[in-house]
């Protein structure tokens, strides 16, 4: 016997009782009929009911009083038991016993029954035949007994000992592992979190209403898998592959596990190859490249999810797949996003994982390992992905949750003690492949939420020791109306130059230097400290500096418009411009080059390099915007 077939022996024999009970009863009911209808008008012949009740009763008795003989401990205690090969013998010579007893019951019947039929024959000759429908209720019963087969079948079973907020205790279940699924009476399904010597826990994959303590949950034998594949790009999904976005099921190309091992070390490659965000102050100053992990974080309301999307939007002309993760999100704001990406036409590219607050915590804390595994399977398929993890401390606070309700023991602020392992395997999962192995990459932008600026709270601290650099918006910049507000000291790529193109490197080497040395003068100017010119020469500088890399939400900029405009700050174009008038020069600066000179700006899209030769190029074209420009202020 595999440990496949593993149902419980006593339902086994039971059913099988029912099916012979129920055929003798409808043989019953209707040989009843029959005997009325033929003892009419013969009130003085011998009742033919007796003999063939008889023979009824003796078959349901031989059902009645079976014995299995195959003694198991009760199923819903909870304990565990085995059947040894032995028991296991015992119960298919059961069966077969029983069988031949209700043939030879079915047998004997058949013959007594021919006899009386022929003795009311002779009594009756002018009567209709009745062997015809006596006959057929015969054969149903051979027929019932003739196709069972004496096969045991055994499943591993459980019994729910607690039930609420989205988790389950039970007991037995003695051959589960992790992450394998079972199913609750009401269908639900549930995927097995932990396991305990006398206990195993469950996190449930839909609502608890219904299932009750002592309710019977029984093994699937198989792991929780999503369907992945190019089909659920344009795609609104939950974690669990189901569409909510009101469209047909999608065709998957394949079902994987949630759960995956991280690429080796021999499997990938450097990361050499830029991803582009469409925000100056990132790809100037903390380049991301394909592959990479880079950590946005910052307080409520500072940006975070509109930096993450505008990346998305620049991929557009790029041929990079994009997967989004909505964790514990606002219906709201999700659907803000969503339309954004469908009205800018992001969404053809992009497949959307939400896991709203009102549903089961379960899907919340599988929503980024749901997400992950779907962009997986298209860098195994050659593809560029970015996944954006929106946001992982709401994650960090389902799986705290779950924790508790489960009553694992807290750690630091609450948080069970392998917190940390929870976002690194998920987060290792990204990197880019070598061309032995297609060359796909994936990179991951994870946003966490801090309270306050404090970086050094525990979810904080962990994803920055995970990540290959971080983002960090300052609620101050903010409110200052200085957006995207980066904080230049805090924030850092260590992947850096190596994803950088030659052309951005070439224009955005002093930016940072001077934005920082920037910083740190400004913090005396607000205390009313007196300072140099030199120094007040300085601060006016980053000031503008400060203006430049300003820019609008939801207004990526292409690579070849960042180049031009920090090739006219280098060459000091703005130095003596007021800052409230930068951007309005920014926007006729750009316009003049598509209009004048747009074979510059592609041949910089697509060489993505700064030659001696287009540098020369540059300068005639900026000599020539600045002869328009005095043009224009000297005109009436």
């Amino acid at each position: 016997m595999s440990d496949r077939e593993h149902k419980l022996a006593p339902e086994a024999f039971q059913a099988f009782r029912a099916s012979i009970q129920e055929e003798v009863e409808r043989l019953e009911e209707q040989s009843e009929t029959l005997i009325k209808d033929l003892g009419k008008g013969q009130p003085e012949s011998s009742t033919p009911r007796s003999p063939f009740r008889q023979i009824l009763d003796a078959v349901r008795e031989a059902s009645s009083s079976f014995e299995s003989g195959v003694h198991l401990q009760d199923y819903r205690s909870g304990r565990r038991w085995t059947m040894s090969d032995q028991e296991f013998k015992t119960a298919r010579e059961a069966f077969q016993a029983f069988r031949a007893s209700i043939q030879d019951e079915v047998e004997r019947l058949e013959e007594q029954s021919e006899m009386l039929i022929e003795d009311l024959e002779e009594e009756q000759p002018e009567s209709p035949t009745v062997q015809s429908p006596l006959k057929l209720l015969i054969d149903a019963v051979r027929e019932t007994s003739s196709s069972f087969e004496s096969r045991v079948h055994f499943e591993d079973i459980g019994t729910v000992r607690h039930i609420g907020d989205g988790v389950a205790t039970l007991t037995g279940l003695p051959r589960a592992h992790t992450e394998d699924m079972v199913v609750f009476p009401t269908g639900v399904r549930g995927l097995v979190f932990s396991l305990e010597p006398q206990q195993l826990d469950v996190i449930l994959l839909g609502s608890d209403q219904g299932i009750r303590g002592g309710d019977v949950v029984r093994a699937s034998g198989e792991r929780l898998r999503i369907p992945v594949g190019p089909n659920l790009l344009g795609r609104v999904v939950n974690p669990l592959g189901e569409p909510q976005d009101g469209g047909p099921v999608p065709e998957p190309s394949d079902l994987r596990l949630l759960e995956r091992k991280a690429p080796g070390i021999t499997t990938r490659t450097p990361i050499k190859e830029p991803l582009h965000t469409g925000w100056k102050v990132i790809d100037a100053l903390f380049p991301i490249g394909r592959g990479q992990r880079e950590l946005i974080l910052g307080d409520r309301q500072t940006g975070k999810t509109t930096m993450a999307v505008d990346a998305i939007l620049q991929q557009k002309e790029s041929n990079v797949a994009c997967v989004y993760v909505a964790i514990g999100q606002k219906q709201s704001s999700t659907l803000n996003v969503i339309e954004r990406l469908r009205a800018t036409g992001a969404l053809e590219y992009t497949t959307v994982v939400i896991a709203t607050p009102d549903q089961p915590p379960a899907l919340r804390y599988l929503a980024p390992y749901a997400g992950c595994a779907m962009a997986e399977y298209l860098m195994d398929n050659e593809r560029d992905v970015l996944i954006i993890y929106d946001d992982l401390t709401k994650h960090a606070n389902a799986y705290r949750e779950l924790s508790l309700l489960l009553r694992r023991p807290p750690g630091r602020e609450a948080y069970p003690g392998d917190v940390f392992y929870l976002h690194s395997r998920l987060l290792e999962r990204a990197g880019k492949l070598d061309q032995d192995h297609g060359g796909g990459s994936m990179t991951a932008l994870p946003v966490i939420e801090t309270q306050r600026g404090n970086l050094s709270a525990y979810i904080p601290t962990n994803l920055i020791s995970i990540t290959d650099g971080q983002i960090v918006l300052d609620a101050d910049l903010f409110n200052q109306d200085i957006k995207p507000a980066v904080d230049v000291g805090l924030s850092v790529s260590r992947v850096g130059g190596a994803a950088q193109t030659e052309a951005m490197k070439a224009v955005s080497g002093e930016l940072r230097l001077q934005l920082s040395q920037f910083e740190e003068v400004a913090r005396f100017t607000r205390l009313g400290t007196e300072v140099d010119e030199a120094t007040r020469q300085q601060i006016e500088r980053g000031t503008q500096l400060q203006a430049v890399l300003t820019q609008p939400p939801h207004e990526p900029m292409a690579l070849s418009d960042q180049v031009v405009l920090f090739y006219a700050v280098q060459q000091g174009m703005m130095k003596d411009l007021p800052v409230q008038e930068v951007s309005a020069f920014e926007d006729r600066l750009l316009s003049f080059f598509w209009s004048e000179y747009e074979e510059i700006m592609e041949e910089i899209e697509l060489q993505k390099d700064l030659s001696k030769e287009m540098r020369d190029r540059l300068d005639e074209a900026l000599e020539e915007f600045l002869r328009s420009e005095a043009e224009r202020s000297a005109g009436p």
